[in-house]
Formats: structure tokens, sequence, C-alpha cells
């Protein structure tokens, strides 16, 4: 009966913010490395000395329109249009600050080795130590989430004094969790021991130092920390959890010391409503059986034993009331609380059937994906709301593993990238349609444009722009005025010719005379304006020629690029068409791989949801052997008419 042995510690490993907060500060990091590092790159680039950092200004657009995508939490796009750019060298007033964001962002999506490399090439090139220092932070950070200890203690190990107070500090905390990941609880509560002074978050070092204490023989010192932590007064419900947390593992921890009053001190304390009040409740009631209490034990137990069934405590409470009402001599109401434990042990078994059926129909991932949109959101994304379920209590058990968070990410970012080369297939088939529609138009209109520009006779216009530009020559080398004038001066010309020609042929009369005074005053006047005007229309004549020999200049132009596209236009669609055929067989290749993967990993995230229901599964077995077992003491007492303990022996 007693499993309450299998609870000791249970809330004392090592702990961190709740998983909102902690949502948050890891969806902030990706952001964080980026805007760090490239103050860091600006003070290494001219202003390390400063007092300030300097403003921060985007010369290359499209480090700017990365950076757009970046700060929408759209990490994917972002990443593929700076790989782009990066590809046809873009960026380069940003080279290094684009290769820091490149590393962000594989960082974003849980690609650590990729990021690694980055952060290896920029350190090899002479990075600055506050570069350096924050990358490897970050990198041994997003290790470490992903349970690789080994490889972020490496990444952390290489950070020396580049950090901010603020993340150096976060960097000692980081170190203690990978020591107590791999057992070494003294040197972690040594480096516990210097950040855990002061309020806020540091009561999670606080925490962690007295657990460190504990599992590394100081009991007393670790149990006087974690003491403190659990008679505090906290506004909110993170810390109130917290003290919550601390005093149930002292209780426990007392309860292996066979310390009950000290346990029941410390389990008193724990809210009724808190996320750990079924443990309490739990371990209350066993403090009160080593005291010999069992009629105080029937009070949390059965408080517990009322509530929902999918908890491990309160299943076991389901067991503890009979247990205890047995103490008392109570033979017929245990029986009666042992069978109804057997029943609700069968239904619970039943409804884990059901879960399980429903994970592997899908309906598990599937309600996950749908409820939890986020196409882009990498590695920090968390999951918010469950899917509908037959019995969602049973997925609390399952999500809280470490496993299964890690995996269905992988999960939902392959189904990304599957709807994505799907949106890839489609757009190149797009693309093919529209290459065979150039194809085709580009058939259909050469010959007619070659029939224009030769309907045009460039060869004419030239030949009729030579004999205007020897015209304009000779005009301008004899002043030929009259060569340049308007029509309504050429109709006076003429005008006047005819009236030369008459007064000529008319004789030495008065009027004769007179007439042709005013004809050579008129002449006069006519050839001083023409002369007057030359200078102005042998420029205006001028400047048409060149308009000229710019639209002549621009026909053959036209010309030739007609001639050169009827040669290299038809090179170059095969070119284009063969970058097409290419990525259609890399995507015809990537997408069954793809398929393959996520299929794989669907199966993989369904088997370890099931395993973990499947041990619930043996607990309820385990109780319900307990309580058959129980019964059957009962019933050879009644028999016998022994006592139950020694019926069996």
């Amino acid at each position: 009966m007693r499993d309450a042995a299998q609870w000791l510690f249970a809330a004392a490993g090592r702990c961190a913010p709740n998983a909102r907060i902690a949502a948050r500060r890891y969806a902030a990091a990706a952001a964080a490395i980026t805007a760090a590092i490239t103050a860091s790159l600006l003070l290494a680039a001219g202003a390390a000395a400063a007092a300030e950092v300097p403003a921060h200004v985007v010369k290359d657009p499209y480090y700017g329109d990365s950076l757009f995508y970046f700060y929408q939490a759209r990490f994917f796009t972002s990443v593929t249009n700076l790989m782009v750019s990066q590809q046809f060298e873009r960026m380069p007033h940003h080279a290094d600050e684009a290769e820091v964001l490149r590393g962000g962002l594989f960082l974003s999506y849980g690609m650590h080795r990729e990021a690694g490399e980055i952060f290896t090439r920029l350190i090899a090139k002479g990075a600055p130590p506050p570069i350096r220092d924050r990358a490897w932070f970050y990198l041994a950070k997003i290790r470490y989430q992903r349970g690789l200890f080994a490889e972020a203690e490496e990444a952390i190990g290489r950070v020396e004094r580049g950090l901010p107070p603020d993340l150096d500090e976060e960097r000692w905390m980081l170190m203690a969790q990978l020591l107590m990941a791999r057992g070494d609880y003294a040197r972690a509560a040594g480096i516990l021991n210097v950040i855990a002074i002061g309020p806020g978050a540091r009561l999670y070092a606080r925490y962690n130092l007295g657990v460190a204490l504990i599992k590394s023989g100081e009991v007393a010192r670790g149990t006087a920390e974690l003491d403190d932590i659990g008679q505090q007064s906290f506004a909110s419900e993170e810390f109130r959890s917290l003290r919550d947390k601390a005093n149930v593992a002292l209780g426990f921890s007392a309860l292996q010391e066979n310390n009950a009053e000290m346990a029941r001190s410390y389990l008193e304390r724990v809210r009724l409503s808190g996320m750990l009040s079924n443990k309490a409740l739990l371990g209350f009631g066993w403090a009160a059986d080593s005291l010999k209490q069992p009629n105080k034990a029937l009070v949390p137990w059965t408080e517990l034993a009322q509530r929902d069934a999918s908890d491990a405590a309160v299943l076991e409470a389901k067991l503890a009331v009979p247990y205890a009402l047995a103490e008392l001599g109570a033979y017929a109401q245990s029986l009666d609380k042992y069978n109804d434990a057997i029943d609700a042990f069968d239904r619970e078994s039943a409804k884990l059937d059901e879960s399980v059926a429903a994970i592997r129909a899908g309906k598990l991932l599937d309600g996950l994906l749908a409820r939890n949109p986020g196409d882009e959101m990498g590695w920090f994304w968390n999951i918010t709301d469950l899917p509908q379920m037959p019995h969602g209590a049973h997925l609390a058990a399952v999500l809280a593993q470490n496993d299964f968070q890690e995996a269905f990410k992988n999960y939902r970012d392959l189904k990304f990238l599957g709807s994505n080369l799907d949106r890839w297939e489609s757009s190149l088939a797009v693309l093919g349609d529209m290459l065979a529609n150039r194809r085709q138009a580009f058939t259909e209109r050469l010959p007619r444009v070659r029939a224009t520009e030769l309907a045009l006779g460039i060869d004419r216009f030239v030949a009729r722009r030579d004999v205007l530009a020897n015209e304009l020559a000779r005009v301008e080398a004899q002043v030929d005025g009259m060569a340049l004038a308007d029509d309504k001066e050429r109709d006076l010309a003429v005008r006047l010719n005819r009236v030369r020609d008459l007064l000529a042929h008319s004789g030495t009369a008065p009027e004769i005379v007179a007439a042709r005074e005013r004809y050579r005053r008129v002449a006069g006047a006519m050839t001083w304006q023409v002369t007057r005007e030359f200078p102005a229309r042998l420029w205006d004549a001028k400047k048409d020629l060149k308009q000229l020999d710019a639209s002549l200049a621009e026909t053959r132009l036209r010309d030739t690029g007609v001639g050169q596209a009827q040669l290299e236009e038809p090179a170059r669609f095969e070119r284009f068409a063969a970058r097409i055929a290419e990525l259609d067989r890399r995507l015809h290749a990537l997408l069954p791989r793809v398929a393959s993967l996520t299929e794989e990993q669907r199966n993989v995230i369904q088997e370890l949801a099931v395993a973990e229901l499947e041990r619930q599964k043996e607990r309820l077995q385990v109780y319900k052997t307990t309580a058959r077992f129980a019964v059957a003491q009962i019933y050879d007492r009644a028999t016998l008419g022994k006592d139950p303990g020694r019926a069996t022996q």
C-alpha cells in the first residue's frame, strides 16, 4: 500500500518558470540574439569606445526585407528570403549581421548544429567577444531545451566574459541546471548558492538550490532554503505554485525521514485549489497514517478520492480510503470501497482504451494542429489549446513529456514543409504554363514584328536623313535664311518675286518707280527678318536633326534587339524550362521523402502518447490487483475469523 514512497521528490526536480512564462522567455530568445549581437557588431565596427550604441541603419533593402518578416515571427519566410539574398550577394553592408540573423533563425527551428557552424565561422573570422559569447549562450540554451545536455555544456563552456549582467546570471543558472541534469548536485549547489540571492526570478535559483543541497547530502541547509520559500506570501500565481511545490517536496522528504508531524506542517501550507493539492492531500493522509491516526487520514483521502480519476494521486486515494477504514475496523465499509475502487479502475481503464483508440485514429495530432495554428512559429512555438478528445484529462500527462513536445514540433514543421512543397508544385505548374504562353506569343509575334521592321525601311529613312544633313550644312555655310523660312514667309517671298518680275518690265513711269521703291523696302524688311531669325532656326533644325538621329539609333537598336531575340530568346526559354524541370525533379524527390518522414514522425508521436497511457493502464492494473488482494484479506477474515494480515501467511 505504501506507494507514497514513489511520490518522494516527484515534485522536487529541477524547477524552471511555468510553461507560459517559459514560452515567452524562449520566444524572446530568437529576437534577442539578433538585437543583442547586432548591437555588438556595431560596437565592434568602430564604436567600441563610445558611451552609447550608435543608431542601426539598414543600408541594404533586402536585409530590411528579411528583418520585416523576422519581427512578424514569420521565420521561415525570413530565412528563405535571407538565404536567397545571400546567394545573390545583395547585402554587402550587412554580411556578418545577416549571418547572425540566419544563425538565430536556424536556432528558432531547433537547428542547433547548423547554427553552431555559422557561429563558429563568425568567430573564426575574428568576431568580437560580445558576439561570440551571446552566440554560444543562446546555442547552449536551445540545446538544453532539446535535452542535449552534453552539447549544451560544450557550448556554455565556450562563453567567456562578454555577456551583460542579466544574461550572465542566466548563464550560471543554465550551468547549474546542466550539472543537476547529470547528477552533480554538489557543484550545482555551489553555483546556485552564488546567484540565489535576491527577489524575483532568483526564487527559482533558491528552489533549485534547496533541491540540490538535499540531494547532495546537506539536508538541513536544503530544507531550510525550501522552508523559507514555503512560508512566504506571493502575489503572482507563478510564485504561489512554486511555494506549493516547495512545501510538497518538504512534506515528502519529511515522510521519508519518518517525521510525520513535520510532514503535516509542511503539507498544510499547500493550497487546496492549487495544481499540487492532490499530492499534498495524499501525503497528508500518509502522514496521519504514520502517526497511527487512520481517522484523520480519512479526511484528506476522502476529499481526494472524489476528484478527477485521471490523476494518479486520486487513484491511489481510492485505495487509501478503504485501507484506512480497514485500519479502523470498518470492514464492511472497507469492502464496499475496495469494490468501488475496482469498478473505478475498470472504468478508468476503459476510458484510457478510448483515448488510445482516439490517438491511434489521429484525433490528437490533427486536433493539436487545428487548435494551435502557427505555420512559421519555429522552435519557440508552444501548445496552448487542447483538442477535443473523449477524455481530455488523460492528455495532461502526455503533453507534459518533453519528448512529446519536441517530437510534435518536428511533426508540425514537417507538415509545414510538406504544404510548402505542395504550393511550390502548384507554382511550378503555373510557371510552366506561363513559359509556354510566352514561347507561343514569341513565336506568333516575331514574324509580325520582323515584317513591320522591314516595311518601315530603316535604310530609306537613313538616306533621307543624310540628304537633310547635307542640306542643313549647305544652309549653314551659305547663311541661306530663306531655306529655313516658315510657310508664311515663303508665300510672301513668292508674291514678292512675282511683283519684282512684273515691275521689271513696266517702264519708268513715276507710279512704277514709286512701286519699285515700295517693293525694295518690303523685300529688305523681309530679308532683315529672315536673317534675324536664322540663328535660332538653324539651332532648332540641328536639334531636330539630333532627335532624328536618336530616333534612328533607337530604331536600329530595336531592330538589332529583335534580331538578337530571334536568336537568343529560344535559348532563354530553354534555360527557364530546364530550371523548372530541375526544380520539379527535386520537388518530386522531396515530396515523398517529407511525406514519409511526416508519417513516421506521426507514428512516433502517437506511440509516445500511447506508451504514456499504457503506463497509466499498468498502474491501474497494479492498483486493481492491490484492491483485489485487500478484498481477499477481508473475506479471509470473515471466513477464518482471523486478522487479515495473518490470513495470507
